[in-house]
């Protein structure tokens, strides 16, 4: 079984609280990114939807149309596409209609995080953009609604599709794995929005953490860091650096 036209439509219903209220988290990651938010460029981060969700999006909007590889990497992404997804791109940041947002637009860049017993206890997220992404060091800043309704609406779409469910216990088995190499304890978001850990060889066990307890990464590590790297992107070396939650 999976999800229908209809059903991602009350998925999206269900799912458009902003990740943090107070904070624009496009702003602080564009000048990295040539200006465009990481999250909205291709370059980075490309959408993947299931086909009855491309269904839906046609007949809301023209936001959207078929996404053409543009390297090695980018064709290989779309040719191990299962056959009942599609990649997809938009017209870019400057034009974001925010009720015709993707999934996994909504979600980005967290994703249901499953414990060992196969329970969804809250949010991880994709650590390959821990460097770029400024949500990513400042894991505070994710507000409360964003959490429930992140929660709601993939709680729907496990109910409709067992093979989506089945994918995230996996990526959440693969990120226990990336973490526990790294000696890292791994970041999550509960439930109820606070934040947790799981520390490396516990078995999994989730423990109450503070924000201090994970680390800022790449150019979110220092304003020195930081500006380097805006000049890097022929910006503004005297770019104001983003705060810092806590």
């Amino acid at each position: 079984m999976t999800a229908k036209a209809k059903d991602f439509a009350e998925i999206y219903r269900r799912f458009g609280a902003s990740i943090a209220q107070r904070h624009d988290c496009g702003w602080y990651c564009a000048p990295l990114n040539g200006g465009e938010p990481v999250c909205c460029t291709t370059g980075h981060a490309i959408p993947i939807v299931q086909k009855s969700e491309w269904k839906l999006l046609k007949g809301r909007t023209d936001l959207w149309r078929s996404f053409k590889p543009f390297d090695k990497t980018s064709r290989e992404i779309v040719d191990e596409l299962h056959e009942s997804c599609k990649a997809i791109e938009c017209k870019g940041a400057a034009y974001c209609e925010r009720d015709n947002r993707t999934l996994a637009c909504r979600a980005f860049p967290f994703f249901p995080y499953f414990n060992k017993q196969r329970e969804l206890v809250g949010l991880g997220y994709y650590w390959s953009f821990e460097d770029r992404c400024w949500v990513l060091s400042n894991l505070a800043c994710v507000d409360t609604e964003f959490v429930r309704e992140f929660l709601s609406a993939y709680e729907l779409l496990f109910e409709k599709d067992e093979d989506e469910l089945e994918a995230f216990i996996d990526e959440s088995a693969s990120m226990r794995r990336v973490f526990s190499r790294r000696g890292d304890p791994l970041p999550l978001i509960g439930r109820d929005g606070k934040l947790y850990k799981i520390l490396p060889k516990t078995k999994g066990r989730i423990i109450p953490a503070v924000p201090s307890d994970f680390k800022p990464h790449g150019a979110y590590k220092s304003p020195k860091a930081y500006r380097k790297a805006v000049k890097e992107e022929g910006g503004d070396p005297e770019a104001p650096f983003p705060p810092v939650v806590r």
